[in-house]
């Protein structure tokens, strides 16, 4: 009995060493090319329309699954957890990003995002959890890359649009953290109640501007809200939040410096945007952060 225990077929499948690596390969690719798809979305959609309808729909399609499933439902506490942690990432945290690519262009509002793992390592200290020497040199070189990014191509858009865009940052950053210390849902249930409760958040903040549904969004926009439903919300925050759970916040958070030259790519190859030699530069070095920051977990 001893062996049969010991040596279970399917674990290996699903142990950190490779789970960890699938889903921080969601988060760079995923949601780098998230930003792209909200700029084609709001060619229908509402901003905060538009982000109610991604994470209602989803959230409840996931809900009922896994109460089908047999899944517990959350407590009454995990509830309120879950809706302080949905309000703070997904309602402010991605629908004022929403909201500022009205005036910001894809690969901006992924520069301007990139500045979380910073408010995540500040708000750290708050909880008593300070970086590592090599995971700020990490943070560090890698902020040095967003602004090299930032500097190199035509990346231009208006100051309250980039205020917003540090607003959704921090309030991301602060809510990651917060949430790691609170009672939540096993974890596609912690997906599920985080996607209504911040839906339901960012419904409300759509009636607060006036907005509604459209009566005949584009076939495109359609097909862009599909995709960050299915693809930036189900797999990519399951992804970001098993990752939450599994492993330091530096690395965790490392996607918000592989978005932006991510985003730049899909810009140029999908939507024609330029790209110029400074760009590829700073992605370089964007790249060398999160590759210290990797460095930093695998000696902890």
């Amino acid at each position: 009995m001893s062996e049969q225990s010991s040596v279970p077929a399917a674990a290996p499948r699903f142990s950190p060493r490779v789970l960890v690596p699938l889903a921080l390969f969601s988060l760079y690719i995923v949601w780098g090319s998230t930003y792209l798809a909200i700029r084609i979305g709001l060619e229908s959609f509402p901003p905060f329309t538009m982000a109610a309808l991604r994470f209602l729909i989803t959230g409840a399609v996931l809900y009922a699954f896994l109460r089908w499933r047999g899944v517990n439902n959350p407590t009454l506490l995990q509830w309120r957890n879950c809706a302080v942690t949905g309000t703070l990432l997904l309602g402010f945290g991605n629908g004022l990003v929403c909201w500022a690519q009205q005036s910001v262009s894809s690969g901006l509002a992924a520069v301007a995002v990139a500045s979380m793992p910073l408010f995540a390592a500040v708000f750290g200290t708050f909880f008593g959890q300070w970086p590592r020497r090599l995971e700020l040199i990490g943070l560090l070189v890698g902020f040095a890359g967003v602004i090299l990014l930032n500097l190199g191509g035509d990346l231009a858009g208006s100051r309250l649009g980039a205020l917003a865009l540090l607003a959704a940052a921090a309030s991301w950053a602060f809510g990651s953290l917060w949430s790691k210390r609170q009672d939540m849902p096993e974890p596609m249930m912690n997906t599920a109640a985080q996607m209504l409760t911040g839906g339901a958040a960012l419904t409300v903040l759509a009636l607060l501007n006036g907005q509604g549904i459209p009566a005949e969004p584009s076939l495109r926009a359609g097909l862009a809200l599909a995709y960050l439903a299915v693809f930036g919300s189900i797999i990519g925050f399951s992804a970001y939040l098993y990752l939450l759970r599994t492993v330091r916040p530096a690395l965790a958070t490392s996607y918000a410096y592989v978005n932006p030259p991510v985003a730049v790519l899909f810009g140029a190859l999908l939507a024609g945007e330029r790209v110029h030699a400074l760009d590829i530069v700073g992605m370089a070095v964007i790249l060398g952060g999160v590759a210290i920051i990797t460095l930093a977990r695998d000696k902890s």
